[in-house]
């Protein structure tokens, strides 16, 4: 489930500090110059030159053959999946992933798919929890099509895929004559925090993309790379699902500026990220992950809050955060600056004080024991 108040919300002050998503990001002036300045084409026949010239270096940049535009990257996870599976066929993903929690169960809408979800610590599943998931090809049973994993790990708190255990997994679908399929929608944040290029993590995967509307900063799009054959199918799929995007160089000239200049600057996000982190693991009732990339995860049942009044409270002082898969979730992104993740925290210990102060106590009587603090905190949540 995700909460968060309406930013826009005229009874409400407006929002100053946006955590909610990197997805957030609005255009720089200099990137909308590069999408004025475009050149053109129709993309559906391949005339686009700008749409052509991001997907050949993506391709390039992932180490696959050929790449697709798309607008956004749920379109992309759908695609992949209908151009690698037939209908009855079983998708085996993390029991978190976006394909199974937060895509409106569209593989089986569309698809006739069914996903196995795999338990794992963070958002992954390791080799072994794949192994042991696969089983012998019987009449009676779904077809297992297709291993999906994401990067980064969303609901597992932004974690990274390392390279070793991509690799282990890639091993063992391949080897039981699976498909391999990464949603990449962090996948360069991941790249950035763990020292590896896009080429490296995509290596072996049979399908690839990358999302640029969000920490990169455009305004929509995500490319998907794989074999020739492979995207020819995607672009039969594309076809269906009224994909295709006419004088699209537009957006793609977007997607190129950020290629140039938002990728080494997610850095800046992490470091964010984990200072926002630090200084809330130090208020008290306060849990937190500790983020790997920009995602910060944390728990505030130790407060006496409940999640959607803290949410609440914090966008009547002009903070945006969201709840997802039962936490609470803030997003660093490039609109996010040092000063105001040190105010956000400030707003956060203002807070989290002022509904402990407010927080009714029980006085104890002689002949009845005080309940614990704990049993109160509970009945509060």
């Amino acid at each position: 489930m995700v909460y968060a108040p309406a930013p826009d919300d005229p009874l409400l002050p407006p929002v100053r500090i946006n955590l909610l998503s990197d997805t957030q990001t609005t255009p720089s002036r200099a990137m909308r110059a590069a999408m004025a300045e475009a050149a053109v084409g129709d993309e559906q026949i391949g005339a686009d030159p700008t749409v052509n010239r991001l997907c050949e270096r993506v391709a390039d940049l992932l180490g696959k053959e050929a790449a697709v535009f798309m607008a956004t990257g749920t379109i992309c996870n759908i695609a992949a999946t209908l151009a690698h599976c037939r209908a009855g066929d079983e998708i085996l993903a993390h029991e978190s992933s976006h394909i199974v929690s937060l895509e409106g169960c569209t593989h089986a809408a569309l698809g006739g798919f069914q996903i196995k979800p795999l338990a794992g610590a963070r958002g992954q599943f390791s080799a072994d929890t794949l192994r042991a998931a696969l089983r012998p090809p019987d009449r009676h049973q779904a077809k297992q099509t297709l291993v999906s994993v994401e990067q980064t790990t969303n609901l597992g708190g932004g974690t990274v895929w390392s390279k070793p255990v991509l690799d282990e997994v890639v091993a063992v679908a391949h080897a039981a004559g699976l498909a391999t399929h990464m949603d990449g929608a962090r996948l360069l944040n991941a790249c950035v925090a763990s020292a590896t290029s896009p080429r490296q993590l995509a290596e072996g995967w049979d399908s690839v993309w990358i999302d640029f509307s969000k920490g990169l900063g455009a305004p929509l799009g995500a490319v998907l790379a794989g074999s020739r054959d492979f995207i020819d199918e995607v672009w039969r799929w594309k076809q269906r699902l009224g994909g295709s995007l006419r004088q699209a160089g537009i957006c793609a000239a977007a997607c190129i500026f950020a290629l140039d200049h938002n990728v080494h600057r997610l850095a800046g996000d992490h470091a964010n990220a984990a200072l926002l982190a630090s200084r809330l693991a130090a208020i008290d009732g306060v849990t937190v992950q500790f983020p790997e990339t920009n995602l910060v995860y944390f728990d505030i049942t130790g407060t006496g809050l409940a999640d959607d009044a803290f949410v609440a409270a914090l966008r009547s002082h002009g903070i945006l955060i969201s709840t997802l898969g039962g936490r609470l979730r803030a997003c660093t992104h490039l609109d996010v600056t040092p000063a105001m993740i040190i105010e956000t925290v400030d707003i956060v210990g203002e807070v989290v004080r002022t509904a402990q102060r407010s927080r009714p106590r029980a006085e104890p009587r002689s002949s009845v024991p005080a309940q614990p603090m704990v049993l109160a905190r509970t009945t509060v949540v």
